[in-house]
């Protein structure tokens, strides 16, 4: 079919061709049907785009694309003049309401399950105001507009570490709103820059590009900048809506995007709000748990399958500047593929706090690929909380993160490898059923088990639940990674229980058996069914991995390779903006110990599910392609870490 065509000097009365374009992407959405594509020619445009329908099947799609070399931007936003001074460097200006219709994001709070404030704090909004695209803070008085404090540094409150303020010279850039029945009053402090000669915008819209109905699939977002969406805190017991997502629906791409300033979440490949929607925080009668666990029954209720939910794409995107989430989802994320991304700068503003904030952050990723991303410069990098199941976390690049990687109460099998987990917090496992193979760890390990917490498992390559269990910790196999020693203050504030379990290397798994003969002789049968089980760790496997500069190995790992005091790793992420080198010097006649590429038979089955280490397409797995594409020969011997060409002296290697 002929395509659609948009620009900003159409008309949403003319039929859309080249010749006669329309004016909005929503006209276009309205009129969009199975095969066709939508054109976005360059320029600025304004609106909630709400695709009317989907396609059909992955080859008849509705495609939307910027136009080939065209700079495409949509804005939640809307261009606000008429500010008049208010004494100092402050300005203000009164919005008429009916700008923003029934969602005004001056009166919207950033609040729901998990969502933490100190006892009585005010409630941040899901308002912002942008002075020449950058963003300002939040203040609850006039008299903190006018008289801003600068922040320079801030507690990070998962680390208990006191960290430098991303851009401290930008927290002074505050604003203060009061909302009537009629109009919005706001008050800025722009510090010399006059409001009606710069650009300043604030937030509108909930979303930019996300479906008000549900099953809408098979949808590709293609080539657009997509920014200033007011979407609300989206915990996994909530509605969660994102600046773009397909809002519970199959087959969405989104792809070479630029995607930021999201108030919470950027991409959401999550729930529906029929699952649940904050009832804990709303009712006060049940944790959120609970209501967690009652959420994944209800999708399966409403059709949470493969065949009507996930398998979706992004890739190839930017997103950036958001205060929750890169990309979030629950439940909806199943059978997806997320890769090839840049996501950096998230929740570094720390304008509010809660449980469910990282670059990528996503619970019951059953299946789900998350391979060869960049995430740096975030609170936390990748969290993967619960039903972690048939994931795998390949060939992906963190760094400068607080915490880069957080697998929380899973039971596998789900698979690590390949990857540079490079800040001072690593690898937090609250999980069990994990493999991690030929990855450099540069910082700590944390291990906890959780007893009070059973979380579902289910069938292989399936969202029926197959049944619950705890984490007493183990089940985990460690297989041909390179650990860096390091201080443990650079990683969480020493006398907190964080501090107290975490470790550089493996050492911490030190009282684990190695075989389930052993487990299960450890069990004492003069107690009850479960009780003997209660509190007894899973047998682990680690074998052929390399502890340098003061690293220390599992007690009973199988050739471990524990280099001198006098023989230091230095390991360095040279950041060149588009590029990355990974830099590694290795000491003159020092050779790494070598192992084969590790298949899905060697790692056994995750001691829960019963289930085996594989592609998703049920075929056995192969940990055999190194961080930057080399593939290993399944005969090779390979050296410990990401990379398969690993040498003595100084190594320089382009990893992004």
């Amino acid at each position: 079919m002929p395509d659609i065509h948009v620009t900003v000097d159409g008309s949403d009365s003319a039929q859309g061709t080249p010749d006669a374009p329309l004016r909005t992407i929503s006209r276009a959405a309205r009129l969009a049907r199975p095969g066709d594509t939508v054109v976005v020619h360059e320029g600025e445009y304004r609106e909630w785009v709400r695709p009317a329908r989907g396609g059909l099947s992955d080859e008849r799609r509705i495609t939307y694309t910027a136009a080939p070399g065209e700079h495409v931007v949509v804005k939640g936003s809307e261009r606000v003049t008429g500010w008049e001074p208010d004494g100092g460097t402050v300005w203000r200006v009164r919005i008429p309401n009916t700008l923003f219709g029934e969602f005004n994001p001056f009166v919207e709070r950033v609040e729901g399950d998990w969502a933490i404030y100190e006892p009585g704090a005010p409630r941040k909004h899901l308002a912002d105001v942008y002075l020449d695209g950058r963003s300002f803070y939040e203040v609850h008085s006039r008299a903190e507009v006018h008289d801003p404090v600068r922040r320079d540094a801030v507690l990070d409150v998962w680390t208990g570490r006191t960290v430098p303020t991303h851009e401290p010279e930008q927290t002074v850039f505050v604003w203060y709103a009061e909302v009537d029945e009629d109009g919005t009053t706001v008050w800025a402090n722009f510090h010399g820059a006059d409001p009606n000669d710069a650009l300043v915008e604030v937030n509108v819209r909930r979303s930019v590009f996300y479906p008000d109905r549900h099953h809408l699939d098979w949808i590709t977002v293609r080539g657009f900048e997509l920014a200033h969406a007011a979407t609300p805190w989206a915990p996994p017991t909530a509605d969660q809506p994102g600046l773009i997502g397909p809002n519970w629906a199959k087959g969405w791409i989104i792809e070479d995007n630029l995607i930021h300033d999201a108030k919470c979440s950027a991409v959401s490949l999550g729930k529906e709000a029929s699952t649940g929607d904050n009832y804990s925080s709303q009712r006060g009668d049940k944790p959120g748990y609970q209501y967690q666990l009652e959420s994944v029954f209800a999708a399966r209720h409403i059709g949470w399958d493969r065949e009507h939910i996930g398998s979706h794409v992004v890739r190839r995107n930017t997103i950036v500047d958001c205060g929750q989430t890169g990309v979030v989802g629950h439940l909806g994320c199943v059978f997806s593929t997320i890769e090839d991304n840049h996501i950096h700068r998230i929740a570094l503003k720390r304008e509010f706090f809660g449980h469910e904030i990282a670059g990528i952050k996503l619970h019951a990723a059953i299946d789900t690929q998350i391979r060869h991303n960049r995430i740096h410069d975030a609170s936390l990098g990748i969290w993967l909380d619960w039903q972690t199941q048939g994931t795998r976390v390949s060939r992906n690049l963190l760094y400068d993160n607080n915490r880069d990687l957080f697998v929380e109460v899973s039971h596998g099998p789900y698979v690590v490898d390949h990857n540079v987990l490079a800040s001072a917090a690593s690898v937090e496992v609250v999980a069990q059923g994990g493999a991690y193979v030929s990855n450099l760890v540069g910082g700590t390990v944390r291990l906890e088990p959780v007893p009070d917490r059973s979380t579902p498992y289910h069938v292989p390559h399936s969202t029926q639940v197959a049944g619950y269990a705890v984490v007493e910790g183990g089940d985990d196999r460690w297989v041909g990674n390179l650990f860096l020693g390091g201080d443990v203050d650079d990683a969480y504030a020493p006398g907190g229980g964080f501090h107290r379990a975490a470790r550089h290397g493996t050492a911490g798994y030190d009282e684990h058996p190695t075989t389930s003969e052993e487990y299960r002789d450890g069990l004492d049968p003069r107690l009850g069914d479960h009780a003997r089980y209660r509190g007894r760790p899973l047998p682990v496997q680690l074998r052929d991995n390399v502890y340098a500069n003061g690293a220390e190995p599992f007690r009973r790992e199988v050739r471990p390779q524990v280099l001198e005091a006098d023989d230091e790793v230095q390991v360095t992420l040279a950041d060149e903006g588009d590029e990355v080198f990974l830099e590694i010097t290795l000491p003159e006649g020092l050779e790494l110990d070598g192992a084969s590429p590790v298949d899905g038979a060697a790692l056994g089955f995750a001691h829960f599910p019963d289930a085996a280490f594989e592609h998703p397409d049920g075929s056995v797995l192969r940990a055999d392609v190194d961080l930057v594409g080399t593939v290993k020969s399944r005969d090779g011997s390979y050296p410990a870490g990401p990379l398969a060409d690993l040498r003595a002296g100084l190594g320089r290697v382009r990893v992004w």
